[in-house]
This record gives C-alpha cells, sequence and structure tokens, in this order.
C-alpha cells in the first residue's frame, strides 16, 4: 500500500514537473497525461481515493488542452467513481462535467447514463428533490435517443418519489403513459396491470372517490383485460371502502390482495396513507354524532 503510494507521488510529480517544462505544446500534455494516469491507477491502489479523483481532474485538464473531450469526460467519470467513494457532493460535480462534455460531442446515451448515476447518488443521499431532477433529466436523454426501456426505468423513479413527495398527479400521468405505451409491445404487456395498480393507488391518495372511479372506467376502455385482475378487484374494493368510509373493509381488502400477492413498501405506505385519512374521516364522525 505505502509502494503504491510512493509511485503515486512519483509518476504526479514526472507529470507536474512535465507541464513547467519547455517541450512542445502537445507532446508536453501528452506525456503528462500519461503519467497523470499512471498517478491515479497507484493511487487507486493504494486506496488513497481523494487524491486519486483529485489527480483524474489534473488528467481531464490534460485532455481538455489536447482539446480532447471524449478522454477528458472519461477523466471526469473516473474521477466521479473514486469521490463516491469519500465525497458525493465532489462526485456529483465531476459527473456533472463528464455530462456536459459528452453533450458537446453528441455522446446523449453515454450523458444519460451518467446523469442516471447522479440521479442514483442522490438517492443513496436521501435527497428525493434532486433525485427527481436528475432521473428526469436521463429520461429526457434516453427517450430523445429511442432508448424506451431505461428511459421508462428512470420515469418510473420519478413517479415513485414524486408520490412519496405527495406529488399525487404527476406520478398519476406518469404510471398512466408508461401503461399506455407498454401495451403495444408484446414483451412489456404483461407489466401494464402493475402500473395502472400504481396509478391507482395514487387516485386513491388524492382521495376524491369520483376521480377515482372515473380512473377504473378509463383503465378498462384502455386494457380491456384489466378488470378480470386482481389489481383492478384491489382498486374497485379499496374505493368502495373508501366511499363508505369503512375501516374494517378497507384492511380486509388489502390484507386478502397482500396475502397473495405480497404488496411493495410503496404501495403499503400509500396505502397507509389512505387508511390514516379514512380513520381520519371516522373520527370527525364519531365527534359530530
Amino acid at each position: 500500500m505505502a509502494d503504491q503510494l510512493a509511485r503515486a507521488e512519483d509518476f504526479e510529480k514526472k507529470a507536474e514537473k512535465k507541464l513547467s517544462g519547455w517541450a512542445l505544446f502537445s507532446s508536453k500534455y501528452d506525456d503528462a497525461a500519461d503519467l497523470f494516469d499512471k498517478a491515479a491507477n497507484s493511487f487507486k491502489l493504494a486506496k488513497s481515493w481523494d487524491k486519486a479523483g483529485a489527480t483524474y481532474l489534473k488528467l481531464a485538464n490534460c485532455h481538455l488542452k489536447l482539446e480532447s473531450k471524449h478522454e477528458a469526460s472519461q477523466a471526469y467519470v473516473d474521477a466521479a467513481h473514486c469521490y463516491k467513494k469519500t465525497n458525493i457532493s465532489e462526485a456529483v460535480s465531476c459527473l456533472d462535467q463528464a455530462v456536459n462534455l459528452l453533450c458537446d460531442i453528441g455522446r446523449l446515451s453515454m450523458a444519460a447514463r451518467y446523469l442516471k448515476e447522479i440521479a442514483e447518488l442522490y438517492e443513496s443521499e436521501q435527497n428525493i428533490e434532486q433525485a427527481i431532477v436528475y432521473y428526469e433529466k436521463s429520461a429526457d436523454f434516453y427517450q430523445n435517443e429511442e432508448v424506451t426501456t431505461s428511459a421508462n426505468q428512470c420515469k418510473q423513479k420519478v413517479a415513485q418519489f414524486a408520490a412519496q413527495l405527495e406529488q399525487y398527479q404527476k406520478s398519476i400521468d406518469i404510471y398512466e403513459e408508461i401503461a399506455r405505451q407498454s401495451l403495444n409491445n408484446n414483451l412489456l404487456k404483461y407489466g401494464v396491470k402493475g402500473h395502472l395498480l400504481n396509478a391507482g393507488i395514487c387516485q386513491l391518495c388524492k382521495g376524491d372517490v369520483v376521480a377515482i372511479n372515473n380512473a377504473l372506467e378509463k383503465y378498462q376502455e384502455l386494457d380491456p383485460t384489466f378488470s378480470g385482475t386482481r389489481e383492478y378487484k384491489l382498486l374497485a374494493d379499496v374505493a368502495a371502502a373508501v366511499d363508505e368510509e369503512d375501516v374494517v373493509k378497507f384492511t380486509d381488502v388489502v390484507k386478502d390482495f397482500d396475502s397473495m400477492t405480497p404488496l411493495d413498501s410503496w404501495k403499503t405506505t400509500l396505502l397507509l396513507r389512505v387508511k390514516e385519512k379514512l380513520k381520519a374521516k371516522e373520527l370527525e364522525e364519531d365527534d359530530l354524532t
């Protein structure tokens, strides 16, 4: 480990010396880039992540001097992957710079990939608002490149987080749009009932029974097979329980569905919000009588 650290520092010194020397402009930066690359690799082997990241930034700068934007973007990505272990905000900054360079040279699919990586970093830090911003950007880039599956994965993340932040209509619009798209694709058809269930649960969170029933009608028109699914039955029965303000019925319906098809934590959280509203309404009416 100490040996790798000494090697890294030696390569870095030699690179700095090249930059301050009098060689031809291009060969000076070429030679320095090669040495910075070796230094960064040795810092990585020594697990000195901050120094490795900082050295990759110096490498990126050499590539920019040589107008090699693709190589510079890769150096920024390598820097980000080192900083990920110690400094998330620095990692985000490096990936952002990589994305800007990739956009300049028209590598939009790669830019989309790193925008998604930024979103995942924000998600790991529980910064949901920023995660939404970057998942949306990534989805747009993937959509422009017609990489629909990746675009939809990012959109579903946006829908998931928007619902957590009680932006239910935003989630509904996304899930309904993905369901519509999926109907025309034999590989994705099987997922339609799941998207419509998610949209329906968000409708329930809004608490408008008329809107929920209208949505169920719309979903039947969209996919005539939906009315025969357990997902449809769950939404219809929960909507009826909400309409009747019957907490016991609500609980039984959800429990019955969950015993056959376990609900994930996202659905459970949202259905609990619906139940809490229903309980509050029941208490309100008890107080009035």
